[in-house]
Protein backbone atom coordinates (compact mmCIF):
# COMPACT_ATOMS: atom_id res chain seq x y z
CA UNK A 1 0.00 0.00 0.00
CA UNK A 2 0.71 3.51 -0.83
CA UNK A 3 1.41 5.91 2.51
CA UNK A 4 2.55 9.11 3.49
CA UNK A 5 5.47 9.35 5.72
CA UNK A 6 8.94 11.74 6.74
CA UNK A 7 12.03 10.01 5.77
CA UNK A 8 14.80 11.15 7.05
CA UNK A 9 17.94 11.53 4.01
CA UNK A 10 21.20 11.82 5.98
CA UNK A 11 22.31 12.45 9.05
CA UNK A 12 23.80 15.30 10.66
CA UNK A 13 22.64 17.92 8.82
CA UNK A 14 23.47 21.54 9.40
CA UNK A 15 20.44 23.32 11.82
CA UNK A 16 18.29 25.00 11.67
CA UNK A 17 16.41 22.21 10.06
CA UNK A 18 14.09 23.83 8.93
CA UNK A 19 16.58 25.52 5.96
CA UNK A 20 18.24 22.77 5.30
CA UNK A 21 15.48 20.22 5.64
CA UNK A 22 16.87 16.61 5.86
CA UNK A 23 13.56 14.93 5.29
CA UNK A 24 11.42 14.30 2.38
CA UNK A 25 7.58 14.58 3.30
CA UNK A 26 5.91 12.06 0.25
CA UNK A 27 4.84 8.98 -0.68
CA UNK A 28 6.48 5.64 0.29
CA UNK A 29 5.42 1.98 -0.08
CA UNK A 30 4.71 -0.22 2.54
CA UNK A 31 4.73 -3.79 2.38
CA UNK A 32 1.70 -5.78 4.01
CA UNK A 33 2.63 -6.86 7.43
CA UNK A 34 4.63 -10.58 7.49
CA UNK A 35 4.10 -13.58 10.19
CA UNK A 36 4.20 -12.02 13.74
CA UNK A 37 3.71 -8.33 12.37
CA UNK A 38 0.40 -6.28 12.06
CA UNK A 39 -1.01 -3.44 9.97
CA UNK A 40 -1.39 -0.16 12.04
CA UNK A 41 -2.91 3.32 11.25
CA UNK A 42 -1.28 5.73 13.37
CA UNK A 43 -3.30 8.37 15.17
CA UNK A 44 -0.48 10.44 16.94
CA UNK A 45 3.08 10.38 16.95
CA UNK A 46 5.68 12.28 19.25
CA UNK A 47 8.54 13.91 18.34
CA UNK A 48 11.69 13.16 21.05
CA UNK A 49 15.38 13.82 21.52
CA UNK A 50 15.62 9.87 20.03
CA UNK A 51 14.56 11.05 16.58
CA UNK A 52 16.67 14.45 16.96
CA UNK A 53 19.58 12.44 17.75
CA UNK A 54 18.99 10.46 14.82
CA UNK A 55 18.89 13.85 12.62
CA UNK A 56 21.94 15.63 14.06
CA UNK A 57 24.19 12.36 14.07
CA UNK A 58 24.33 12.00 17.70
CA UNK A 59 22.73 7.89 17.16
CA UNK A 60 24.15 6.76 14.03
CA UNK A 61 21.46 4.92 12.23
CA UNK A 62 21.42 3.67 8.30
CA UNK A 63 19.34 6.00 6.06
CA UNK A 64 17.21 6.62 4.32
CA UNK A 65 14.70 5.88 7.62
CA UNK A 66 11.30 6.82 8.27
CA UNK A 67 11.57 8.14 11.55
CA UNK A 68 8.98 7.93 14.82
CA UNK A 69 8.70 5.85 17.56
CA UNK A 70 6.54 7.41 20.20
CA UNK A 71 3.41 6.56 18.84
CA UNK A 72 -0.39 5.06 19.41
CA UNK A 73 -3.00 3.56 16.56
CA UNK A 74 -5.64 1.21 15.35
CA UNK A 75 -4.70 -2.29 14.04
CA UNK A 76 -6.02 -2.24 10.47
CA UNK A 77 -4.73 -5.90 9.39
CA UNK A 78 -3.13 -8.54 11.03
CA UNK A 79 0.14 -10.99 9.92
CA UNK A 80 0.05 -14.88 10.72
CA UNK A 81 0.53 -16.00 13.63
CA UNK A 82 -1.15 -12.78 15.67
CA UNK A 83 -3.99 -14.18 17.91
CA UNK A 84 -4.25 -11.95 20.59
CA UNK A 85 -5.17 -8.89 18.86
CA UNK A 86 -8.31 -8.22 16.73
CA UNK A 87 -8.83 -5.22 13.76
CA UNK A 88 -10.06 -2.51 15.59
CA UNK A 89 -7.77 -2.59 18.65
CA UNK A 90 -5.80 0.56 19.95
CA UNK A 91 -2.08 -0.15 20.33
CA UNK A 92 0.68 1.84 21.96
CA UNK A 93 4.14 1.44 20.19
CA UNK A 94 7.20 0.85 22.02
CA UNK A 95 10.70 1.36 20.84
CA UNK A 96 12.33 -1.75 21.94
CA UNK A 97 10.65 -4.98 20.84
CA UNK A 98 11.13 -7.82 22.91
CA UNK A 99 11.46 -11.65 21.98
CA UNK A 100 11.00 -13.12 25.20
CA UNK A 101 13.54 -15.38 24.79
CA UNK A 102 16.79 -13.66 24.96
CA UNK A 103 18.68 -13.15 28.18
CA UNK A 104 17.77 -9.69 28.38
CA UNK A 105 13.93 -10.32 28.25
CA UNK A 106 14.75 -12.76 31.14
CA UNK A 107 15.97 -9.84 33.41
CA UNK A 108 12.69 -8.43 34.25
CA UNK A 109 13.33 -5.01 32.24
CA UNK A 110 16.98 -4.65 33.35
CA UNK A 111 18.12 -5.57 30.10
CA UNK A 112 17.46 -4.56 27.01
CA UNK A 113 16.02 -7.31 24.23
CA UNK A 114 19.33 -8.77 22.45
CA UNK A 115 17.60 -9.72 18.62
CA UNK A 116 15.58 -6.30 19.42
CA UNK A 117 18.22 -3.98 20.10
CA UNK A 118 20.22 -5.24 17.05
CA UNK A 119 17.27 -5.07 15.52
CA UNK A 120 17.04 -1.20 16.08
CA UNK A 121 20.92 -0.36 15.05
CA UNK A 122 20.37 -2.24 11.61
CA UNK A 123 16.92 -0.39 10.86
CA UNK A 124 15.05 -3.72 10.30
CA UNK A 125 12.08 -4.89 11.98
CA UNK A 126 12.88 -7.33 15.24
CA UNK A 127 12.74 -10.68 12.37
CA UNK A 128 14.86 -8.62 10.18
CA UNK A 129 12.82 -7.74 7.65
CA UNK A 130 12.72 -4.08 5.66
CA UNK A 131 8.65 -3.08 4.90
CA UNK A 132 9.31 0.49 3.83
CA UNK A 133 10.52 0.93 0.12
CA UNK A 134 10.24 3.58 -2.49
CA UNK A 135 11.25 3.72 -5.97
CA UNK A 136 14.31 6.16 -6.39
CA UNK A 137 14.35 8.51 -9.83
CA UNK A 138 16.89 5.84 -11.32
CA UNK A 139 13.30 3.55 -11.30
CA UNK A 140 15.76 1.15 -9.04
CA UNK A 141 13.72 -0.19 -5.90
CA UNK A 142 15.34 0.97 -2.40
CA UNK A 143 15.00 0.23 1.27
CA UNK A 144 13.99 2.56 3.74
CA UNK A 145 14.84 1.58 7.51
CA UNK A 146 12.63 1.26 10.34
CA UNK A 147 13.43 4.02 13.33
CA UNK A 148 13.45 1.83 16.44
CA UNK A 149 10.81 -0.90 15.15
CA UNK A 150 8.23 1.70 14.82
CA UNK A 151 8.57 4.71 12.14
CA UNK A 152 5.47 6.33 13.14
CA UNK A 153 6.30 9.56 11.04
CA UNK A 154 3.85 8.08 8.67
CA UNK A 155 0.01 7.60 8.26
CA UNK A 156 0.42 3.88 8.92
CA UNK A 157 3.16 1.49 9.67
CA UNK A 158 3.87 -1.89 9.78
CA UNK A 159 5.33 -3.44 13.55
CA UNK A 160 6.37 -6.76 14.87
CA UNK A 161 3.41 -7.80 17.61
CA UNK A 162 6.33 -7.41 20.18
CA UNK A 163 6.40 -3.64 19.39
CA UNK A 164 2.81 -3.00 20.87
CA UNK A 165 0.64 -3.24 23.82
CA UNK A 166 -3.37 -3.20 23.43
CA UNK A 167 -5.18 -0.53 25.23
CA UNK A 168 -8.86 0.14 26.08
CA UNK A 169 -10.57 2.57 23.65
CA UNK A 170 -11.37 5.36 26.70
CA UNK A 171 -7.64 5.59 26.47
CA UNK A 172 -7.23 8.66 23.93
CA UNK A 173 -4.49 8.33 21.07
CA UNK A 174 -2.56 11.43 22.39
CA UNK A 175 -2.44 9.81 25.85
CA UNK A 176 -1.21 6.30 24.26
CA UNK A 177 1.29 7.28 22.03
CA UNK A 178 2.66 9.05 25.35
CA UNK A 179 2.57 5.89 26.98
CA UNK A 180 4.93 4.43 24.77
CA UNK A 181 8.06 6.52 25.15
CA UNK A 182 8.11 9.39 27.71
CA UNK A 183 6.09 7.38 30.21
CA UNK A 184 7.96 4.21 29.78
CA UNK A 185 11.38 5.82 29.98
CA UNK A 186 10.73 8.79 32.91
CA UNK A 187 8.08 6.53 34.75
CA UNK A 188 10.24 3.24 35.00
CA UNK A 189 13.04 5.31 36.10
CA UNK A 190 11.07 6.02 39.32
CA UNK A 191 9.09 3.06 39.11
CA UNK A 192 11.18 0.17 38.19
CA UNK A 193 15.37 1.06 38.77
CA UNK A 194 14.82 4.27 41.80
CA UNK A 195 11.91 2.30 43.59
CA UNK A 196 12.12 5.07 46.31
CA UNK A 197 10.65 4.08 49.70
CA UNK A 198 7.41 5.41 50.49
CA UNK A 199 6.87 9.48 50.55
CA UNK A 200 11.04 10.22 50.17
CA UNK A 201 11.61 12.81 48.04
CA UNK A 202 12.95 12.51 44.25
CA UNK A 203 15.04 15.09 42.46
CA UNK A 204 14.44 15.12 38.56
CA UNK A 205 17.14 16.16 36.62
CA UNK A 206 16.26 17.79 33.03
CA UNK A 207 12.77 18.81 32.37
CA UNK A 208 12.12 17.59 29.10
CA UNK A 209 9.08 15.06 27.95
CA UNK A 210 10.95 12.36 29.87
CA UNK A 211 11.94 13.99 32.83
CA UNK A 212 8.26 15.79 33.00
CA UNK A 213 7.25 12.27 33.14
CA UNK A 214 9.19 10.77 35.41
CA UNK A 215 7.95 13.83 37.59
CA UNK A 216 4.28 13.07 37.00
CA UNK A 217 4.88 9.35 37.72
CA UNK A 218 6.48 10.24 40.97
CA UNK A 219 3.76 12.96 42.16
CA UNK A 220 1.37 10.08 41.23
CA UNK A 221 2.94 7.14 43.46
CA UNK A 222 3.23 9.84 46.17
CA UNK A 223 6.49 10.76 46.05
CA UNK A 224 7.60 15.26 46.55
CA UNK A 225 9.36 16.21 43.84
CA UNK A 226 12.34 18.75 43.59
CA UNK A 227 12.87 19.61 39.48
CA UNK A 228 16.15 20.75 38.22
CA UNK A 229 16.71 22.36 34.80
CA UNK A 230 18.77 25.56 32.69
CA UNK A 231 15.79 26.06 31.33
CA UNK A 232 13.21 28.36 33.81
CA UNK A 233 9.92 28.24 31.58
CA UNK A 234 10.72 24.32 32.85
CA UNK A 235 11.19 25.01 36.07
CA UNK A 236 7.77 26.90 36.29
CA UNK A 237 5.92 24.44 34.95
CA UNK A 238 7.40 21.75 36.96
CA UNK A 239 5.90 23.62 39.94
CA UNK A 240 2.92 23.93 38.23
CA UNK A 241 2.93 20.33 37.43
CA UNK A 242 3.01 19.49 41.24
CA UNK A 243 7.20 19.98 42.02
CA UNK A 244 7.85 20.96 45.28
CA UNK A 245 10.85 23.00 44.62
CA UNK A 246 12.40 24.03 40.77
CA UNK A 247 16.08 24.96 40.31
CA UNK A 248 18.57 25.92 38.08
CA UNK A 249 21.51 23.37 38.63
CA UNK A 250 23.61 25.50 40.41
CA UNK A 251 21.19 27.28 42.81
CA UNK A 252 20.10 23.21 43.48
CA UNK A 253 23.39 22.70 44.44
CA UNK A 254 24.27 26.34 46.04
CA UNK A 255 20.95 25.15 48.27
CA UNK A 256 22.45 21.87 49.72
CA UNK A 257 19.15 19.88 48.04
CA UNK A 258 20.68 16.00 48.37
CA UNK A 259 18.24 13.52 47.93
CA UNK A 260 17.86 9.72 48.02
CA UNK A 261 16.34 9.09 44.26
CA UNK A 262 17.88 11.32 41.53
CA UNK A 263 16.33 10.63 38.18
CA UNK A 264 19.16 12.43 35.22
CA UNK A 265 16.57 12.41 31.81
CA UNK A 266 18.58 15.26 30.06
CA UNK A 267 21.21 12.80 28.28
CA UNK A 268 24.07 15.38 28.69
CA UNK A 269 27.44 14.59 30.44
CA UNK A 270 26.76 18.21 32.95
CA UNK A 271 23.29 17.02 33.99
CA UNK A 272 24.63 13.66 34.93
CA UNK A 273 27.36 15.03 37.30
CA UNK A 274 24.60 16.93 38.70
CA UNK A 275 22.59 14.58 39.46
CA UNK A 276 25.53 13.14 41.00
CA UNK A 277 25.88 15.71 43.46
CA UNK A 278 22.25 16.14 44.69
CA UNK A 279 22.07 12.29 45.67
CA UNK A 280 22.53 11.74 49.16
CA UNK A 281 24.76 9.24 50.82
CA UNK A 282 23.34 6.24 50.19
CA UNK A 283 21.34 7.24 47.51
CA UNK A 284 20.59 6.17 43.96
CA UNK A 285 20.94 7.87 40.73
CA UNK A 286 19.16 6.31 37.55
CA UNK A 287 20.66 7.91 34.65
CA UNK A 288 17.92 7.63 31.60
CA UNK A 289 19.16 10.28 29.41
CA UNK A 290 21.05 8.90 25.78
CA UNK A 291 24.15 11.76 25.71
CA UNK A 292 26.31 11.59 22.89
CA UNK A 293 28.63 8.69 22.27
CA UNK A 294 31.71 10.51 22.83
CA UNK A 295 30.67 12.28 25.67
CA UNK A 296 32.61 11.84 29.47
CA UNK A 297 31.51 12.39 32.64
CA UNK A 298 33.73 12.96 35.86
CA UNK A 299 33.14 10.24 39.13
CA UNK A 300 34.70 10.08 42.04
CA UNK A 301 35.09 6.13 43.05
CA UNK A 302 36.11 7.33 46.62
CA UNK A 303 32.79 9.11 46.94
CA UNK A 304 30.69 5.92 45.64
CA UNK A 305 32.70 3.91 48.21
CA UNK A 306 32.36 5.79 50.51
CA UNK A 307 29.14 6.85 50.85
CA UNK A 308 27.78 3.89 49.51
CA UNK A 309 26.31 5.23 46.19
CA UNK A 310 24.55 3.25 43.53
CA UNK A 311 24.45 3.89 39.93
CA UNK A 312 21.71 2.94 37.64
CA UNK A 313 21.75 3.00 33.72
CA UNK A 314 17.92 2.47 33.16
CA UNK A 315 17.37 1.90 29.32
CA UNK A 316 13.36 2.39 28.35
CA UNK A 317 12.99 2.76 32.06
CA UNK A 318 13.97 -0.61 32.69
CA UNK A 319 10.19 -1.64 31.70
CA UNK A 320 8.54 -4.65 30.80
CA UNK A 321 5.56 -2.91 28.64
CA UNK A 322 2.67 -5.36 29.04
CA UNK A 323 3.26 -5.07 32.92
CA UNK A 324 4.18 -1.64 33.16
CA UNK A 325 1.65 0.66 30.36
CA UNK A 326 -1.41 -0.81 32.03
CA UNK A 327 -0.93 0.49 35.68
CA UNK A 328 -0.02 3.99 34.21
CA UNK A 329 -3.14 3.96 32.76
CA UNK A 330 -5.22 2.96 35.52
CA UNK A 331 -3.16 6.05 37.46
CA UNK A 332 -4.02 8.47 34.33
CA UNK A 333 -8.14 6.87 34.81
CA UNK A 334 -8.26 7.97 38.41
CA UNK A 335 -7.08 10.94 37.77
CA UNK A 336 -3.77 10.73 39.14
CA UNK A 337 -1.53 11.13 36.05
CA UNK A 338 -2.69 14.14 34.10
CA UNK A 339 -0.11 13.57 30.96
CA UNK A 340 -2.29 15.49 28.71
CA UNK A 341 0.05 18.29 30.56
CA UNK A 342 3.05 16.83 28.80
CA UNK A 343 1.65 17.98 25.33
CA UNK A 344 3.26 21.26 24.29
CA UNK A 345 2.23 21.61 20.92
CA UNK A 346 0.52 19.87 17.96
CA UNK A 347 2.38 20.08 14.56
CA UNK A 348 2.06 18.49 11.00
CA UNK A 349 4.12 15.99 9.10
CA UNK A 350 5.54 18.62 7.02
CA UNK A 351 6.62 20.52 10.13
CA UNK A 352 8.66 17.50 11.56
CA UNK A 353 11.70 19.68 10.71
CA UNK A 354 10.77 22.40 12.35
CA UNK A 355 9.85 20.55 15.23
CA UNK A 356 13.26 19.13 15.25
CA UNK A 357 14.39 22.90 15.37
CA UNK A 358 12.21 23.69 18.80
CA UNK A 359 12.96 20.30 19.69
CA UNK A 360 16.75 21.13 20.01
CA UNK A 361 16.32 24.93 21.56
CA UNK A 362 14.55 23.13 24.56
CA UNK A 363 11.18 24.94 23.96
CA UNK A 364 9.03 21.87 23.92
CA UNK A 365 8.11 18.97 26.13
CA UNK A 366 5.76 16.33 23.39
CA UNK A 367 5.42 17.79 19.94
CA UNK A 368 2.44 15.67 18.75
CA UNK A 369 1.31 14.86 15.07
CA UNK A 370 -2.46 13.95 15.15
CA UNK A 371 -3.20 12.32 12.08
CA UNK A 372 -7.22 12.61 10.56
CA UNK A 373 -9.64 9.75 10.83
CA UNK A 374 -10.15 9.07 7.52
CA UNK A 375 -13.91 7.51 7.29
CA UNK A 376 -13.85 3.89 6.98
CA UNK A 377 -13.97 2.82 3.34
CA UNK A 378 -15.89 -0.68 3.21
CA UNK A 379 -14.96 -2.01 -0.71
CA UNK A 380 -11.49 -1.18 0.97
CA UNK A 381 -9.58 -4.94 0.20
CA UNK A 382 -6.32 -4.73 1.67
Amino acid sequence: MRITGAVLERSGAAAPFADSPPFTVGEVDLDPPGPGELLVRIEAAGVCHSDLSVVDGSRVRPTPMLLGHEAAGIVERLGTDVGDLVVGDRVVMTFLPRCGNCEGCRADGRLPCEPGSAANGAGTLVGGGIRLHRTRADGEREAVHHHLGVSAFATHAVVSRTSVVRVDPDVPPEIAALLGCAVLTGGGAVLNAARPAPGAPVVVVGLGGVGMAALLVARALGHPVIGVDAVPAKLALARDLGAEEAWEPAEAMARGIHSPSVIEAAGSARAFETALALTAPGGTTVTVGLPAPDARASVSPLTLTAEARTIIGSYLGSAVPERDIPRYVELWRAGRLPLERLVSSHITLGGIAAAMDRLAAGGELRQLIVFDTPTPDPTRKD
